[in-house]
């Protein structure tokens, strides 16, 4: 047993900010230490409003919230939600283009050999079908249909996830009920003032507007862009992405939506940018990414409220961001969440995604008040190769675009820039023999590199020699039966609205 001057263990956590990672990170941390003395203090104000604009997640947030004993059905009707089986694609590769990316797998491998490979060679046959027809996510999601995956998948052509879109202030709401529910304390104020130590810089307490001084152990900041304790107390720096990410601006907007809701969120290219579509039960998600240097925010409201023909539920709000991360996401007695810690743009939904993995480097690098050098590195270099293999799956979607007809020089610029040695590295390696490159800390598995590469027609100069030794008509049928099965489970298949309809409608939202 150790002696209270000798115990160095962390007693007392501050968050500061609420909102989706505030509350994210309130509701997980006080689950994982349960009963173990330690006291977590959430601080936020009432008259500070949140971004909110991330409305859509990958599959990762159901393991977060299954965890804090909440059931898809759950978070889906506390939050107006509905199921998300994967992003399409639309206009990417030119007028009338479209392809979807889905959570899940492609086709079957045989002998060893990657499915794609066998896929190519009838490609260069002239026999193969889209390669979305191969699997069974990206299928449901083109057909409207939704059904949960089967526990034990009788094959790999059953195998696929799903995510969900949700009202993210109705999810923080939810998440903040199951921390308070577990002992999270609550401050409704603004901090005036971050005092940090005199000896060595490290964060002591905050002052309240109210007057009051809230002191901490470890200081974990969710105060979105701003950065209010890891950049303005603290002033960690910031490395800039937006050499590849040209898409500064988001101008949002919800409306009331029209038609079942698809199981998919819409992503659609326009000129300086791209416009997000995201169906919810009580409203849509609306929004233009865009780049600055290549457009107006006159213009961009313009396209963005011409693009829909349903009424608007306020007027569009412009967002301005900066892609990029913080030099470090814990400095001194410092953690950065969510916006604080960073931001790319909301392509392929990873916000939300970065804030579950953050919450859990935390849990596993848990420190003492002695915040030992080699815990706070390990910490930055896992959250900074995370961050950069994110950078580059996003990336990827620009480099490879084919949109000619380029009034404003955007898509021109991205297919033309220079990547970062990483992302090269992959796509020459996957040019070369379809092989892919797989790195620690990363977010996106094969079978998604699969679905931008195929979907924007990068395919390798070669397939597999083996795929050669397979009879081409024995070849055709195999892949043929692989289609057929997966057609035929769609075909069976309720529709997503069906599914929200039977078991997903939100109960009555009580008034705060």
């Amino acid at each position: 047993m150790q002696d209270s001057a000798s115990d160095r263990r962390i007693r007392d956590i501050v968050i500061v900010g609420g909102g989706t990672a505030g509350w994210m990170a309130a509701a997980s941390l006080k689950q994982h230490f349960g009963a173990a003395p330690v006291n977590i203090t959430l601080i936020e104000s009432s008259e500070i409003g949140t971004i909110g604009v991330g409305e859509a997640t990958i599959p990762t947030i159901r393991r977060f919230y299954q965890a804090l004993g909440l059931s898809d059905i759950d978070v889906l009707r506390a939050t107006g939600g509905t199921c998300k089986l994967g992003i399409r694609f639309n206009d990417w590769s030119g007028p009338g283009s479209s392809f979807i990316h889905p959570f899940g797998l492609y086709g079957q491998d045989l002998k060893g050999v990657p499915f794609h490979h066998y896929w190519m060679r009838l490609k260069a046959l002239g026999q193969a079908a889209p390669i979305g027809e191969y699997s069974l996510g990206a299928s449901l999601a083109a057909g409207g249909k939704f059904t949960t995956p089967s526990r034990n998948p009788p094959s790999s052509l059953s195998v696929f996830d799903w995510a969900v879109h949700f009202d993210a202030s109705l999810f923080a709401r939810l998440m903040r009920q199951v921390a308070e529910q577990n002992g999270v304390r609550r401050i409704d104020a603004k901090i005036v003032k971050t005092n940090l130590r005199a000896e060595d810089g490290f964060i002591e307490s905050v002052s309240l507007d109210t007057g009051a001084t809230v002191a901490g152990d470890l200081f974990i900041d969710c105060s979105g862009f701003r950065g209010l304790l890891i950049e303005e107390a603290l002033q960690t720096g910031y490395v800039d992405w937006s050499q590849w990410l040209l898409c500064d601006s988001a101008m949002a907007v919800q409306s009331e939506g029209q038609g079942a809701p698809p199981p998919y969120t819409d992503v659609t290219a326009h000129e300086a940018g791209w416009r997000w579509r995201i169906p919810l039960q009580h409203r849509w998600g609306n929004g233009y990414v865009y780049s600055s240097r290549h457009t107006t925010d006159e213009k961009a409201r313009a396209v963005l409220t011409g693009a829909l023909d349903e009424r608007l539920l306020h007027e569009p709000r412009k967002i301005g961001f900066h892609p990029g991360r913080r030099l470090k996401a814990w400095n001194k007695n410092c953690i950065a969440l969510g916006l604080a810690s960073g931001f790319l743009e909301p392509l392929e939904s990873t916000s939300i995604a970065l804030i579950e993995t953050g919450i859990e480097k935390i849990k596993q690098l848990f420190p003492s008040r002695d915040f030992d050098p080699a815990v706070v590195d390990e910490f930055n270099e896992m959250s900074r190769l995370e961050m950069e293999r994110v950078r580059d799956f996003i990336i990827l979607h620009y480099k490879l675009n084919r949109r000619v007809d380029d009034p404003t020089g955007f898509w021109t610029h991205c297919r033309e820039m220079s990547v970062p040695d990483t992302l090269q590295k992959k796509m020459d390696l996957w040019r070369a023999q379809g092989h892919f490159v797989r790195y620690r800390w990363e977010m996106f598995s094969p079978p998604s590199w699969l679905a931008i590469y195929a979907g924007f027609d990068l395919l390798p100069e070669t397939y597999d020699l083996s795929v050669d030794g397979f009879d081409a008509e024995q070849l055709t049928a195999a892949l043929g039966e692989m289609r057929k099965a997966v057609a035929e489970t769609v075909a069976a298949t309720r529709t997503h609205g069906e599914f929200i309809e039977q078991y997903a409608r939100p109960q009555p939202v009580a008034a705060e």
